[in-house]
């Protein structure tokens, strides 16, 4: 076997261009800097179509609101069964008796009269009629009265006579006509009060008196009408004689008379007598019975 001479390839000569080795910088040569990157686009300016875009969101959301807001409203109205609206309350209703609400307390004493201490007061004798709701007793008669056992509620007021005397004079197609000596208790002041407006409260009475127990069209005489005492209580006297036509009535006239008595309560007691004009010797009952009132 034989030996060759090897043979350099050029790529491996030395001082080749194409020779291999490490790629190094030149000693002392400042490093190389990156390229600087691309400018930011700057941004587009908003448009009218941005703009509109905008003011879509914003009605939207102000719909939506809006349609929260009338449901809302609309399940209040159907649902709570009253006026969600209404700012005030009704004013309450007026509870108060009729007199009460027509005759206020007065502020002060209505008159000098019924408010001074009485005197002593004669004792009284005989048979007696006790009404202890309405607070005061007064003068029994016998024959021909008898007691009354009937609440009659009469006049628009409707002074419940629950107690007193009374007998019948005629019979007549209306019924029965009667003198009577009747007493009751009417609510007259609020709960509160101290004092009745016994002019105001009398007067109201004595006008249903005449407007309601008797045949109309009527005319009146006056006789009395003051703020007295009876028993030592204050109290207003409407006394008076009423003409009038009934058919089938023989009585053409009768002599009335109302007292309201203060009685220191809310109540005040009401005292009516009434002589038909076919009975006149009675009409001496109403001075009798106003003088023998006594408090209970």
């Amino acid at each position: 076997m034989s030996e060759q001479t090897p043979v350099t390839p050029p790529w491996q000569q030395p001082g080749d261009r194409f020779g291999s080795g490490l790629v190094t910088t030149i000693p002392g040569a400042p490093p190389r800097q990156p390229p600087p990157p691309d400018e930011p686009e700057s941004p587009q300016p908003d448009g009218p179509k941005r703009r509109r875009q905008q003011m879509l969101i914003f009605a939207g959301i102000a719909g939506a609101i809006l349609a929260v807001g009338l449901t809302v409203v609309l399940i209040v109205v159907f649902s709570g069964g009253g006026d969600p609206f209404r700012s005030r309350a009704e004013a309450p209703t007026d509870v108060r008796p009729p007199l009460a609400q027509a005759c206020p307390a007065p502020t002060g004493s209505p008159s000098a009269a019924p408010t001074r201490a009485p005197g002593a007061l004669p004792p009284v004798t005989g048979a007696r009629t006790t009404d202890t709701e309405a607070g005061i007793s007064y003068k029994a008669y016998g024959a021909p009265w008898e007691p009354w056992t009937d609440v009659w509620r009469a006049g628009t007021l409707e002074v419940p006579y629950r107690v007193g005397q009374h007998f019948v004079t005629e019979q007549y197609s209306g019924g029965s006509y009667h003198a009577s000596i009747l007493s009751a208790a009417v609510p007259a002041a609020d709960n509160d009060a101290v004092t009745l407006n016994l002019e105001c409260v009398g007067r109201q009475v004595a006008a249903d008196v005449r407007a309601e127990y008797y045949p109309q069209p009527n005319t009146m005489d006056p006789i009395r009408d003051e703020l007295t005492t009876l028993g030592g209580r204050p109290a207003y006297v409407s006394e008076f004689r009423l003409h009038f036509s009934a058919a089938g009535l023989t009585a053409t006239e009768e002599l009335s008379a109302v007292a309201v008595i203060d009685v220191g309560k809310t109540t005040a007691a009401v005292l009516y007598v009434s002589i038909p004009g076919t009975h006149k010797q009675w009409d001496r009952a109403i001075d009798e019975v106003f003088a023998s009132v006594r408090p209970v």
